[in-house]
């Protein structure tokens, strides 16, 4: 007997967030190695066979997975008009019972920085999360100097809560990161906190 696959999809005003396929390989490969120059200060390193062939078709049973087991929700932002591919969005390590809660990470391509595309998909997966998935915290952590970053997560309605020492290894190094959350009953006002 087949397995069903999972269908995820999320629409926003200019995009469609759904799961990667087989198909996707060229047009991802194409803009990650393209965009390594802005992407790579900002991630772990990547593996000898990141933009392989094999290393993508690994990912997208992943995701296949993780959908079926609600322990991740790997998204592709896709551009409405023209079914562009902008970047990826991953809502992970969802943890249910007491903590109903789950950490995004995200990356867009270099030519699609800074044109909102980001804000509108956090805001849409958000959305999402506490409306289909009934998470109650949507969490998110990014280098202290990564202003852009920190911008759209503010921006998505994220709030500043504080500084995680050595959270994750970054291009080799264990690197502090300043975290973020979105709670679906918030009633913290504004981020404090500005953009050092």
């Amino acid at each position: 007997m087949f397995a069903r696959r999972p269908k995820v999809r999320i629409e926003t005003e200019r995009m469609k967030l759904r799961l990667p396929t087989h198909g996707d390989y060229r047009a991802w490969s194409e803009l990650r190695a393209h965009g390594a120059p802005f992407l790579q200060p900002w991630e772990p390193t990547w593996s000898v066979d990141h933009l392989s062939r094999k290393g993508f078709t690994n990912r997208v049973y992943w995701a296949q997975r993780s959908v079926a087991s609600e322990t991740a929700l790997p998204l592709f932002l896709t551009r409405r008009e023209d079914g562009a591919l902008l970047g990826a969005l991953t809502l992970d390590n969802m943890r249910r019972g007491p903590a109903q809660a789950g950490t995004v990470g995200y990356w867009i391509g270099a030519e699609f920085a800074r044109q909102g595309y980001m804000r509108e998909a956090l805001s849409g997966v958000v959305h999402y999360a506490f409306s289909k998935l009934d998470l109650s915290r949507v969490e998110a952590a990014c280098l202290p100097e990564n202003t852009a970053s920190r911008g759209v997560l503010e921006k998505a309605g994220f709030k500043y809560e504080g500084v995680a020492q050595s959270y994750l290894q970054i291009n080799g190094r264990w690197r502090n990161h300043v975290l973020y959350a979105s709670l679906r009953n918030d009633r913290r006002g504004p981020t404090q906190v500005g953009l050092a």
